[in-house]
């Protein structure tokens, strides 16, 4: 017990003796450091100063811009659809009968009338034998009856009689013949016939599919666009459609009817439009991408999208106007009001002039109005004062053409050529009223309210 006390104390006055020895080689170094401490802070003091008096030199910032361009756009809207035809109809039979023969080919184009397929009418035609002998008798008893009656030897009641009998044969005539003509299905317009669902010899009964016909001379194309467009939407307007089957071809379609019930579901509003077929490029049940045209707007003002700095609701770009001096440029925040978008480009339509420039990148170096700034192109890789940077010229032109977006919204898609000949689809009379047709109301209405007739 006494050695493990003498351990224990030993093992303390150790530890006790490593921290005293510690803390003295430690305790002379340390006016040592804060001298090199203070002698080290001096040199960053005076570097300090220097990188004041190089701050102090009022380069301006570096900013690019750009010039707001006239370009041409389009107000459109995209949606998908499905191509269906003009007319469509599956052939049924309206009796039961075996087939006796089929008067067309798988994909044949048929006329109108074409008889397409005839059922057995043996019996009917006999029929019809019997209803013309019986016509022919009932004719020959009114024409003696009307002899007789001139004459006085028969009454009048006979004459009557004969001519009902003569009534009667008609109608018997004409009932087997309408049962005779139920027996050929003839083509209701023309078109191409489908793939047939029966053989010569069949034996159908009223109702069976027997062909489907199509006219595809013109293609519909159905689709369907938010609620909020319906106000744009007009008989008569375009629609561009590029179809999946076959890529790199858009076709031109005329917008022909707008269905008047909303859809309660998708709160969306029907439309069809249509498409000159005559090339039998298209067929029905095909998937289409439509791009609906509301209007074109041929001089509009454009800027770079990235130039809008939106804040509390508003939009604003920061305007460059003359600098101090022939290099540098002074900042103005202008609000704007903005129209249709394209990819990377948005319409103005109040704030800004065309030829105003503004800035694109840099806005967040521009804290306030009036600030000097310097334009930078693009091109340059560079901020200014260094290799590949390029401040602006002398003269303003130059170096905002080198920053002006290209007109790339005025390039309008290929439109097809219309083929020759008249268009299928019809002449649509268009719904869109002239912007100039209020003010005609307006001189017509009179100067002062005219006199009431007392009558």
């Amino acid at each position: 017990m006494a050695s493990k006390a003498i351990y224990t104390v030993v093992a303390v006055a150790g530890i006790a003796a490593a921290s005293g020895a510690a803390w003295w080689y430690q305790q002379p170094k340390a006016p040592d450091n804060a001298s090199g401490m203070s002698s080290a802070a001096a040199p960053p003091k005076g570097g300090a100063s220097g990188a004041g008096r190089n701050g102090g030199s009022g380069r301006p910032p570096s900013v690019e811009a750009a010039r707001v361009d006239m370009a041409r756009l389009t107000d459109d809207t995209q949606a998908v659809g499905s191509l269906r035809s003009r007319r469509s109809v599956v052939l049924r039979p309206e009796v039961s009968g075996r087939i006796t023969r089929l008067n067309f080919t798988d994909g044949q184009r048929v006329r109108k009338g074409q008889v397409l397929v005839q059922f057995d009418d043996q019996l009917q035609q006999a029929q019809v034998q019997q209803s013309q002998a019986e016509l022919s008798i009932a004719l020959a008893n009114q024409k003696r009856n009307q002899e007789l009656v001139a004459q006085n030897f028969v009454s009048q009641r006979s004459l009557d009689e004969s001519a009902a009998n003569l009534q009667v044969a008609q109608a018997k005539l004409a009932l087997t013949r309408a049962t005779a003509a139920r027996l050929k299905i003839v083509a209701p317009f023309d078109g191409i016939a489908g793939i047939r669902q029966v053989s010569a010899g069949d034996y159908l009964k009223d109702g069976a599919d027997i062909v489907n016909i199509e006219d595809i001379e013109a293609i519909y194309v159905d689709f369907r666009l938010p609620e909020r467009f319906q106000a744009k939407l007009k008989r008569g307007q375009t629609a561009m459609l590029n179809i999946d089957a076959l890529p790199g071809k858009p076709y031109l379609a005329q917008i022909q009817a707008i269905d008047p019930l909303i859809d309660v579901n998708g709160r969306s509003v029907g439309v069809r439009a249509c498409i000159d077929n005559r090339q039998l490029q298209l067929r029905p049940g095909m998937f289409a991408r439509v791009n609906t045209v509301f209007g074109v707007k041929e001089d509009a003002r454009v800027i770079p999208e990235e130039a809008i700095v939106p804040q509390g609701g508003k939009q604003f770009v920061i305007k460059l106007l003359k600098g101090p001096s022939e290099q540098t440029r002074t900042t103005q925040r202008v609000e704007v009001k903005v129209g249709l978008r394209s990819p990377g480009k948005v319409e103005i339509l109040e704030g800004l002039a065309p030829g105003d420039t503004v800035i694109t990148t840099g806005q967040q170096r521009v804290p306030r109005d009036g600030t000097v700034v310097t334009v930078v192109s693009p091109a340059g890789n560079g901020t200014p004062g260094k290799k590949g940077g390029r401040p602006a010229a002398a003269a303003e032109a130059p170096a905002v053409q080198a920053s002006a977006p290209e007109p790339v919204l005025a390039r309008a898609p290929a439109v097809p050529a219309p083929l020759p000949g008249p268009n299928p689809c019809g002449a649509v009379v268009s719904d869109a009223r002239p912007a100039a047709a209020p003010a005609p109301m307006r001189r017509a209405a009179p100067a002062s309210p005219a006199p009431r007739d007392p009558a």
